[in-house]
């Protein structure tokens, strides 16, 4: 025992020798890093940074669309609520962001393209983002046609084509959205690729799972950006969808282990976009909390639950509304315009102008601005008083009652007469009493259209409801005609008796108090008192999305004709360009003008690459193979992503009816671009039969890619702009009769 004892005392006293010989050893040597840097990647990174960062504050003025995508930018640095019915909200906070980075107020007035900024608009700052995205796209073309198996030269073939399109270089230096969109429709082509190819080594490896998600996470951010982006995420999702049915029919693998292929594809491809997609909202939200100019089309709720404007009006409402309450009841429907139910003292006209006869009642509309006589008392048919009792009986669902206008004391009434504009309905009118053989038809049944139970209790602004005549079953419904001078172009409301659902039936109380006074000029001074009880109804998120979001889907601008406004077929040939930009003072212009070299190449590749994958597809089917499989399935699956994602994000343009321009064309040109130099190689390499057709056909790329780099440069004055051209000069890039390029006459 002592022995062993001191033999481990003995070794405890060598050690800190040895470890300090170790770390004398270790400083005299030097301290080496290997890693592997691609060039390649390094020099198009960096052409790519310099081609969209040069003078990006030039113009420092407004550019075609930088007008519409600055308001909203202005909206999320003050924190007001906007609408914008042209896709999700994530682009728009990305050009915020780059707003918020470079200290934007967003105190400026975008009401004019060609406006100069004011000193307070970060333009570097606000231009950035888009540029880093179309900058960044170039490298990521290079990579992803490596990832498809093809050549290195083939892969710098579709960089340097996306580094020279002008059109992209042009779209990027912009406060725009397109090369965002087309950023992230890359990184998710290219994401699910190295996925794919690291497949068939490591499976569920911290490599695999990376790219997986982040194939998700790209598409859910080009959709968050603009609509289009789903093209791109249907193509992914096509391509997954096929692999993973053909990795479910593979024998070597075990139940288990396709079920958690199949599991970790729709969490990462399913799951994550949508909870994503949420996400983008909730932030959006969460940053507009304050009232904004598009407050009149969200509902009542919406707006209440929004600080300042509605909310500033109907804080401390009562929740409840009962017999003796006074309200204002705004339809839910809001089409053609926001109103609220109105009266006022003049009559329906005796005879109207195609000779059909009225009641001559007190008229009843549907009125679009804030009024007092918008006001109306919920009144009990078997009581004649008409304030709220204490404690207050609310209304219930079912409930019979009557609605009394505020200034007039006349009770909301219908019957068997014409309405003024829609004659198969019933008028509505506040009655008034002639002595004559028409009685009061003035109950009305309350239908509660998003009640939980039959005895829900009506609620200020969260309950829709329907208001049924008893005499007739008629419910009281906006028509949304306006009415002639008589009627002020006021919103005609009738009577409808068809019992089918729709929104234009609903109304909801906005304002709301509890009626004190009995007396009639008391009250009139009540209705112009604000309220006292403070009660909260804010919405959850879920219902302000949804109401957002179908909002976005439903509302539909007046798309005028615009200038540079084109057509699909005028896209694959470039017959059409947009006039972004005119220095006030002198010639020099931005255009958004493509390299016609790239375009028509682009298209023609399209064309031969389908002509050629069905000629080997009939072959195949004769058992004739042309190519090795491991060709045949790199050239089907290029194919899948080039002509698929071409086809995807242009085709679908032909059915939609919506004023086009021609930028909507440049993420299906990415796609033509990346299939172009793969046609290229594949020429070279299978259907060039000796090395002499080989260097003919390498002298005749290298003559046309030069002939594309000849045509970049001279489109260069109309992609930057910083180049004051003669009329001589501007007459000789006007290639076609239908580009629209501007001359001054001095």
């Amino acid at each position: 025992m002592g022995s062993h004892s001191a033999g481990l005392e003995e070794t405890l006293g060598v050690l800190p020798s040895l470890l300090f010989c170790k770390m004398l050893r270790f400083f005299k040597r030097p301290l080496v890093v290997t890693a592997d840097i691609n060039l390649n990647l390094v020099a198009l990174t960096g052409l790519g940074l310099l081609t969209r960062l040069w003078q990006l504050c030039y113009p420092r003025a407004v550019v075609f669309d930088e007008v519409y995508y600055g308001q909203y930018i202005s909206f999320y640095m003050k924190r007001m609520f906007f609408l914008d019915d042209s896709g999700p909200p994530f682009g728009h906070m990305l050009l915020a962001l780059g707003g918020y980075l470079g200290g934007f107020d967003g105190n400026f007035l975008w009401n004019r393209i060609g406006a100069e900024y004011s000193s307070n608009v970060p333009v570097w700052s606000l231009r950035l983002l888009p540029a880093l995205a179309g900058a960044l796209s170039v490298p990521m073309s290079y990579q992803i046609v490596l990832e498809l198996h093809f050549s290195h030269c083939t892969a710098m073939g579709a960089a340097l084509l996306m580094l020279i399109e002008n059109s992209l270089i042009t779209q990027s230096r912009l406060m725009l959205l397109e090369s965002l969109l087309i950023f992230f429709n890359l990184l998710a082509v290219l994401s699910y690729l190295k996925f794919f190819n690291s497949q068939k080594h490591s499976p569920f490896s911290p490599h695999w799972w990376l790219w997986l998600m982040l194939t998700g996470v790209s598409c859910s951010c080009a959709i968050g950006i603009k609509y289009m982006g789903i093209f791109t995420y249907l193509l992914v999702l096509s391509i997954a969808a096929v692999h993973a049915w053909n990795l479910i029919g593979d024998q070597t693998l075990s139940n288990i282990c396709v079920f958690g292929h199949v599991i970790a594809r729709a969490v990462a491809l399913l799951v994550i976009p949508a909870f994503l997609y949420l996400l983008f909202f909730y932030v959006h939200l969460m940053l507009l909390y304050r009232s904004g100019p598009h407050d009149q089309i969200m509902s009542s709720a919406f707006q209440a639950s929004l600080e300042g404007g509605l909310a500033r009006i109907t804080q401390g409402q009562p929740l409840e509304v009962a017999f003796g309450s006074q309200v204002t009841l705004r339809n839910v429907f809001g089409k053609p315009l926001p109103c609220w139910l109105h009266s006022h003292k003049n009559t329906y006209p005796m005879i109207y102008e195609n000779g059909r006869g009225s009641s001559h009642q007190q008229q009843v509309t549907c009125y679009p601005f804030k009024d007092i006589n918008n006001w109306w008392i919920i009144k009990d048919p078997g009581r004649h008083q008409l304030v709220v009792n204490n404690p207050p009986r609310p209304v219930r669902h079912g409930d019979i009652i009557q609605l009394v206008h505020g200034m007039t004391t006349r009770l909301l009434n219908t019957h068997d007469v014409a309405a003024p504009l829609s004659p198969h309905s019933q008028e509505v009118s506040c009655y008034i009493d002639y002595n004559i053989s028409m009685p009061a038809q003035n109950l009305w049944k309350l239908d509660i259209v998003n009640r939980e139970s039959s005895q829900d209790t009506w609620k200020t602004i969260l309950s829709e409801v329907r208001f049924v005549h008893v005499n007739t079953s008629a419910v009281l419904k906006l028509s949304g005609a306006h009415l002639p001078d008589w009627g002020f172009r006021q919103l005609e409301v009738v009577g409808e008796k068809s019992r089918g659902p729709h929104e234009s039936m609903a109304w909801n109380v906005e304002e709301h108090r509890y009626g004190t006074s009995q007396e009639q000029k008391e009250r009139e001074l009540e209705l112009h008192s604000p309220t006292q009880v403070d009660i909260s109804k804010n919405l959850s998120f879920m219902a302000r999305f949804s109401e957002v979001q179908w909002k976005m889907l439903t509302l539909k601008n007046e798309d005028s004709e615009h200038k540079y406004s084109s057509t699909p077929l005028e896209w694959v040939t470039l017959d059409t360009n947009i006039a972004y930009w005119l220095h006030p003072r002198t010639s020099a212009q931005i255009h958004l003008l493509g390299n016609i070299v790239i375009w028509v190449s682009a298209s023609l590749a399209t064309v031969a690459y389908t002509l050629l994958f069905f000629w080997y597809l009939l072959r195949r089917r004769r058992s004739i193979c042309d190519l090795p499989e491991d060709a045949w399935s790199h050239w089907v699956l290029a194919g899948a992503l080039g002509t698929g994602g071409w086809a995807l994000n242009y085709l679908p343009f032909f059915l939609m009816e919506r004023t086009l321009f021609l930028y909507h064309y440049l993420p299906a040109l990415t796609f033509q671009i990346l299939l172009l130099p793969i046609v290229l190689q594949h020429v070279s390499d299978h259907l060039c039969r000796s090395q002499l057709q080989r260097n003919v056909f390498s002298a005749l790329v290298v003559a046309w890619y030069s002939s594309a780099c000849h045509v970049s440069n001279m489109l260069r004055p109309l992609t930057y702009g910083d180049t004051s051209l003669s009329p001589g000069e501007l007459q000789a890039l006007r290639w076609k009769d239908s580009w629209d390029i501007l001359i001054r006459k001095y």
